[in-house]
């Protein structure tokens, strides 16, 4: 039997807590990844992306949050599931609903997370440019991937 597929709805103010929370326990989650915001800092930070309007969740039926994405148009700042729903196809969906919301998806992951580089590629991204951990705050290596749709026979016709 399939999990139940998840609700996806706009990011309220009170759910920055629980958002907070789930990059927070990222973060430990992996010992790769320094720690370098408190707790408080990830809920402010969620709060931020919340207000912005960058922010769907996937609701369980119950009321729990299983996940969230932040994406501004094009760009995904963040994808986070927790750990109970992973493999359940909560990030799946919550990825297919930014891909009907845009024509191309750019993200940057570690090259450290494996996990999520197969769950992206499995999705259709591909690697296009390799970081060596300059250019963001943890000092790791990264991968910048992107995804594009695919042209529609009727667009190739008209093109």
């Amino acid at each position: 039997m399939s999990a139940p597929v998840p609700t996806l709805r706009a990011a309220r103010s009170t759910d920055a807590g629980q958002l907070g929370a789930m990059i927070s326990d990222a973060v430990a989650a992996h010992p790769w990844k320094p720690v370098l915001h408190s707790g408080a800092e990830d809920i402010a930070h969620a709060g931020q992306m919340i207000a912005r309007g960058w922010v769907t969740v996937a609701e369980a039926e119950d009321g729990r949050l299983q996940g969230f994405l932040a994406r501004e148009e094009g760009y995904v700042h963040a994808l986070f599931v927790t750990p109970q729903a992973q493999g359940s196809g909560v990030g799946r969906a919550l990825l297919d609903a930014a891909k009907e919301a845009a024509e191309r998806l750019e993200l940057w992951t570690f090259v450290a997370n494996t996990q999520a580089r197969r769950f992206y590629e499995r999705a259709g991204f591909a690697v296009m440019r390799r970081g060596d951990g300059s250019a963001n705050d943890e000092g790791l290596p990264d991968l910048f991937y992107v995804w594009e749709a695919q042209a529609s026979p009727s667009m190739e016709a008209r093109g």
